[in-house]
């Protein structure tokens, strides 16, 4: 009886590790394929991977989108990540270098992105806008 319970306590564990680094694992290919896009100014691909009733609240103008393609991306660099304790979200810092392809200058940004696992999408989505080159 006791061997039972135990491989049925085992096997519910194993399933929940199972699940947990899945998620982990599309977790990090979301960040990979997000790191990839600001890294290759490819910011219109970015809006797709914002969540939609974000994106209702807070939409990203035309002008907004033609003043990032104004710059490259030099740098993308994680300076700080904060979990959420349910494993659902986190915070990402990012210091990103942007070069002015009309002033040949550089702008340092900091940015902060908020990233939750949405169960009916069954993905993770960015819960804040695009970088601003303005704020450096």
């Amino acid at each position: 009886m006791k061997a039972a319970v135990l491989v049925i306590v085992s096997s519910l564990l194993l399933l929940v590790a199972c699940g947990t680094a899945q998620q982990h694992e599309e977790r990090q290919d979301t960040m990979d394929r997000w790191e990839a896009l600001v890294r290759w100014s490819e910011f219109e691909a970015l809006v797709d991977m914002i969540h939609p009733e974000w994106l209702a609240d807070n939409p990203i103008h035309p002008v907004d989108l033609d003043r990032l393609e104004q710059f490259r991306v030099t740098e993308y660099r994680v300076r700080q990540v904060l979990a959420d304790p349910d494993g659902k979200g986190f915070e990402r810092v990012v210091r990103i270098r942007m070069y002015h392809v009309h002033s040949a200058r550089e702008r340092v940004v900091d940015h902060r992105e908020i990233w939750r696992y949405d169960e009916d999408l069954d993905r993770w989505l960015l819960h804040s806008g695009l970088p601003d080159p303005r704020r450096s």
